[in-house]
């Protein structure tokens, strides 16, 4: 039996958020996705006036514990056929999934994302093998990587605080997507 001898992306998760709507609007392809997030850190926040004041045009989800399945999921259906023995499969029209992000619950850490609440910003959710510097948001680095990149339009729905007296308080941030995803996903 083999054993994994290479995780590959995935040690670095980054969910990163940019909030200007003046550029939000015309971002439907992974390029444009992709130029809206050009000079920012993966996983930090860049200086800027954002669309709500005050608020950083890149954020990133701080203190991340856990986050979701990213994807379409498959809405399979079946399907009855006449005369057979077992009905067929087809694929019918996918529901957009519930993205639940649990992160550690600090103060200062969420105020960005509190006044995001109800305000449509696009998301970067990006996978790689090392850690990002701005330097790889910018130049090739990271254009040779595939399945790495998801994005999607939507908003910070909620933010439920969960309070814990043993470990660390945490938050679940739920987000909504307001379009489809653009990168590797179930189509």
């Amino acid at each position: 039996m083999a054993h994994i001898s290479n995780l590959q992306s995935g040690i670095y998760t980054y969910l990163d958020m940019y909030t200007a709507a003046n550029n939000l609007a015309a971002a439907n392809t992974e390029a444009e996705f992709k130029a809206l997030f050009v000079g920012s850190t993966p996983g930090q926040v860049d200086a800027g006036d954002g669309q709500v004041t005050g608020v950083a045009t890149h954020l990133r989800m701080p203190s991340v514990r856990e986050f979701p399945s990213i994807g379409t999921p498959a809405n399979i259906v079946n399907v009855p056929v006449y005369g057979a023995a077992t009905s067929s499969q087809v694929q019918g029209q996918s529901d957009a999934p519930t993205l639940e992000v649990t992160v550690n619950y600090v103060a200062s850490d969420m105020e960005g994302l509190h006044a995001l609440i109800g305000t449509q910003i696009a998301f970067r959710f990006m996978m790689v093998d090392s850690a990002c510097t701005l330097a790889d948001s910018v130049n090739t680095a990271l254009a040779g990587k595939t399945n790495t990149f998801f994005f999607f339009k939507g908003k910070v729905e909620a933010i439920l605080i969960n309070s814990s007296l043993t470990d660390q308080t945490t938050a679940t941030i739920t987000l909504s997507t307001q379009t489809e995803f653009t990168g590797p996903f179930t189509k």
